[in-house]
């Protein structure tokens, strides 16, 4: 007879594979896990994976904007409008997943919703990839989010994943907006 623990991924019943999948969605591939800090750690992991899309595609697209003296690049713009959204929609799920597997509503290693959020955050913005703004991003991401200004304390009442993910978008609107004015102050 064999341990269940020797089994391999293919025994492994199907609610076990798809919790394992939540988990590793929901805390980012183990960001979730640091020992301090886990969300400002799934922000980290939000600020790579926009960099990552944005020096992609930089790299294959000839088509360039200048958009106010920063270069876009279009493609860019729908590679991480789709990334973001397929970042948000799984989000919800495994983060509503995880908080009814450990009886939590927002468990401290669920960091999804940052990740969605930071990257949102440069969505919105239009923000290039060079350091100010990937850094001046990040730290308005992270002040809204501790903060929770209005209406973000009040998302995160909302049902389900949908509140893990509400109020960190809400921030992300801000710290875009914050981007936004940088960006017309000369930044």
């Amino acid at each position: 007879m064999s341990n269940s623990s020797e089994r391999s991924y293919s025994e492994t019943p199907r609610e076990q594979r798809a919790s394992l999948f939540a988990c590793l969605v929901a805390t980012a591939g183990c960001a979730g896990y640091m020992p301090f800090a886990p969300g400002t750690w799934g922000s980290l992991v939000g600020v790579l994976l926009y960099w990552l899309v944005l020096h992609h595609t930089s790299l294959f697209s000839p088509t360039v904007l200048h958009f106010r003296h920063v270069p876009m690049v279009w493609p860019m713009v729908w590679w991480v409008a789709e990334l973001t959204l397929l970042v948000s929609i799984l989000g919800v799920w495994a983060a509503e997943k995880m908080s009814l597997e450990c009886g939590v509503k927002d468990p401290q290693f669920v960091v999804v919703d940052e990740v969605s959020g930071q990257m949102l955050t440069y969505f919105l913005a239009l923000a290039p990839a060079n350091w100010k703004y990937l850094l001046l991003g990040f730290i308005l991401f992270r002040a809204f989010d501790i903060w929770k200004p209005f209406p973000a304390r009040q998302a995160e009442s909302l049902p389900g994943g949908w509140g893990i993910m509400a109020d960190d978008w809400v921030a992300a609107v801000y710290a875009a907006i914050g981007l936004w004015i940088a960006r017309a102050a000369g930044l």
